[in-house]
């Protein structure tokens, strides 16, 4: 069976799979809240009820809604969880993270329909064949089975517990120290804005210094310092009704957020030596394929400064976005959604960032 098979590529009935994404997401919400109580306190039998019954729903919705994948993907899961329930299973954090990327998956490959993109990139028939296995396992081999659906799937090996996100001291190149201090000031003032956003410049330089290391280099780190530091500070002169919404923004909603690279790398811009910062922020929304904003440029006219930043800053609005839930999502989760967004990125920085990442999940 290919993903490539027209039963999972094609829509049966767009309207039905709207409410099915909406119920879907839902579910997830509660699947999630009982995953963090059972990784608490893994004998919670009441947990384990509530998640079934969730997962029930979901391929009941999918069922009703006639999308298979939904079927194929929530069938081998919905195994798994009537042996937990009747205490034939055991509850593990490997067996808790595969069946959170199956979920993860399942919305990606919604959202990826409904927008008329390939689903290709999400690794569905590996993650597929890997729920089978798994729903076939006993305690001893369970999560062995859930390590190889997990590296199949993002082609990274889960650990026991991801390294933490460090900040290090920034290599300051030719840059002016001063000014980069006054940029981290200013980054630190939008990161009082919401209690989501601490500690948020810190990640993101660490993983931008990081990534350009892996490359060897080849941007200098002091002008990606002061990109990442400035890059969301056009923000804070756009209406905090907008850019704090927690939920869908409107058309015209968008247009106006499409406004703060160029406020932002107008700051930069105006002050001496911090040229190549600027283009990198003014650039960080691009995308590879062109769709971005606010140029549509294509790749080979994205500065690396831009396409590092792109990758950065989507990894961490990935968390951010499902923070809400309750459990944020995992390193290894995160870094699996990134590498799904088919043409969105530079593979070539994208590769450097999965080494990035595999250091720190390998740590």
């Amino acid at each position: 069976m290919s993903m490539s098979n027209p039963r999972y590529n094609q829509i049966a009935d767009r309207d039905l799979l709207i409410e099915f994404r909406d119920a879907l997401s839902d579910q997830v919400t509660t699947l999630e809240r009982q995953v963090a109580n059972l990784r608490r306190d893994a004998g919670d039998r009441e947990s384990v009820a509530t998640l079934f019954r969730a997962l029930h729903t979901i391929k009941g919705d999918a069922s009703i809604c006639r999308f298979e994948l939904g079927v194929r993907i929530t069938h081998p899961i919905e195994s798994l969880l009537v042996r937990l329930r009747e205490g034939k299973l055991a509850f593990s954090p490997l067996l808790a993270e595969a069946i959170l990327l199956a979920l993860d998956r399942l919305e990606l490959a919604v959202e990826a329909l409904l927008a008329g993109r390939s689903l290709d990139s999400l690794r569905l028939q590996p993650l597929i064949d890997g729920l089978d296995l798994l729903s076939t396992r006993e305690n001893d081999g369970l999560d062995n089975a859930s390590i190889a659906l997990i590296e199949a799937v993002t082609g990274f090996r889960p650990a026991n517990a991801a390294a933490k996100l460090t900040p290090k001291a920034a290599a300051r190149g030719q840059g002016n120290a001063g000014d980069l201090k006054f940029f981290q000031r200013l980054a630190l003032q939008l990161e009082t804005y919401s209690p989501l956003f601490k500690g948020r410049s810190g990640r993101l330089l660490r993983l931008a210094l990081e990534t350009n290391d892996r490359a060897g280099r080849p941007v200098d780190p002091a002008q990606l310092e002061a990109a990442v530091y400035l890059h969301d500070i056009g923000m804070m002169f756009l209406p905090e009704s907008i850019w704090l919404k927690v939920g869908a923004l409107t058309d015209a909603e968008r247009r106006v957020m499409h406004e703060h690279p160029s406020f932002a790398a107008g700051i930069a811009e105006r002050m001496v030596g911090w040229h190549e910062a600027a283009a990198m922020i003014a650039q960080h929304h691009e995308m590879a394929d062109g769709r971005g904003y606010p140029q549509g440029l294509k790749e080979d006219q994205i500065v690396p400064g831009a396409k590092i930043l792109a990758i950065v800053d989507a990894f961490e609005s990935v968390t951010l976005k499902h923070s809400h839930r309750g459990e944020g999502r995992s390193l290894l989760r995160a870094i699996a959604e990134i590498n799904a967004s088919d043409n969105q990125f530079s593979a070539e920085w994208i590769e450097h960032f999965n080494q990035v990442i595999r250091g720190m999940v390998e740590a």
